[in-house]
């Protein structure tokens, strides 16, 4: 085992594996536990991520799939708070939290694999075929996935806009 390059592998890789992380938990720390789980799985099988032809796309799959697997759930229902920048923009600083905050939590309410596909698709910008290969299903599984959540959050924004009001 060549712990040189599975550590310039992690230095190269580590920041795009994090985010991808967080798009898919919602939480910084709740993404590095999942980031440090599949590393530490990566590590014992390294021989089978170098030989991958990209090894960073097949990390990325570890990530997608122990995600998947987690069992751990969170104690409560609390989301993050965003850690907010103290120098004034003049935006709404306050709006644009909650719109994140009303996000995460739409996010959160779908199904794990339906969140996975979305956060694929639309954040790794992986075609359908990259996203059926990486969680192992059908092309028309993808599709259908994508096809549920965003039925579901689009029957959400109305509701929010309704909760937003005086």
């Amino acid at each position: 085992m060549d712990d040189a390059s599975f550590e310039a592998q992690v230095t190269a890789s580590g920041a795009a594996l994090l985010r991808l992380a967080v798009m898919l938990v919602g939480e910084p720390y709740l993404a590095e536990d999942l980031v440090q789980s599949t590393l530490f799985k990566a590590f014992r099988k390294w021989q089978r991520v170098t030989a991958a032809a990209r090894p960073e796309a097949y990390l990325k799959a570890m990530v997608v799939n122990e995600y998947l697997s987690w069992r751990r759930r969170r104690s409560s229902s609390e989301l993050p708070a965003a850690v907010l920048d103290d120098q004034p923009s003049g935006q709404d600083v306050g709006g644009a939290h909650a719109a994140r905050a009303a996000c995460w939590e739409l996010l959160a309410e779908l199904p794990r694999q339906q969140r996975a596909v979305l956060v694929l698709r639309y954040y790794e910008d992986l075609p359908d075929e990259e996203i059926a290969r990486v969680l192992g299903c059908a092309v028309s599984t993808v599709r259908s996935n994508a096809a549920r959540a965003l039925a579901r959050l689009r029957a959400a924004v109305p509701r929010l806009d309704e909760e937003a009001r005086p």
